[in-house]
Order: C-alpha cells, then sequence, then structure tokens
C-alpha cells in the first residue's frame, strides 16, 4: 500500500509539471527565448536522470528528473505553439 500512495503522489507531481510549464512559457517569454539551447539541455538530462532513476529503482529521482524535463518541454512547446500562431 505505500508504494502505491508513492507511485501515486509521483503521478500527481508530474500532472503538476504540465500546469507549471504553461505557467513558465506565459510568464517568461523573453528568457524562454534566450535561453532555448539551455533548456533543451534541462530535458535531456532530466530525461536521463529520469531513467537512472527507473533503473535503479529510486523513486525520488525518477519522479524528479521526469518533471524537471516535462516543465521543461511543456514551457518550449507552448512557445512554439505561439509563435506559429503569430
Amino acid at each position: 500500500m505505500n508504494e502505491l500512495v508513492k507511485l501515486a503522489i509521483g503521478i500527481l507531481v508530474l500532472i503538476m509539471g504540465y500546469f507549471i510549464g504553461e505557467l513558465l512559457a506565459k510568464y517568461t517569454k523573453e528568457e524562454l527565448e534566450a535561453g532555448r539551447e539551455w533548456i533543451m539541455l534541462v530535458v535531456f538530462i532530466g530525461l536521463i536522470g529520469g531513467v537512472i532513476g527507473l533503473i535503479l529503482g529510486n523513486d525520488f529521482l525518477l519522479f524528479g528528473f521526469f518533471f524537471m524535463a516535462i516543465v521543461a518541454v511543456r514551457s518550449l512547446k507552448t512557445k512554439k505553439q505561439k509563435k506559429s500562431k503569430k
């Protein structure tokens, strides 16, 4: 039961990452444009760290790094969509 609760909390944190990425894209448009290469690096590190957390069986690493990747990817995708609409 304890593992199920940890898994549910982790999934909720990942879902929150989607909305936090939306907020970042909304309020930091100039920074996202200037730091696009660095944000892609954060996505790469987040995915690699998440896979390592999965291999090691460490839930904190898994959800923490995937959270970083989701926030960064969502903020970049929102930026692209808004740019293509104009």
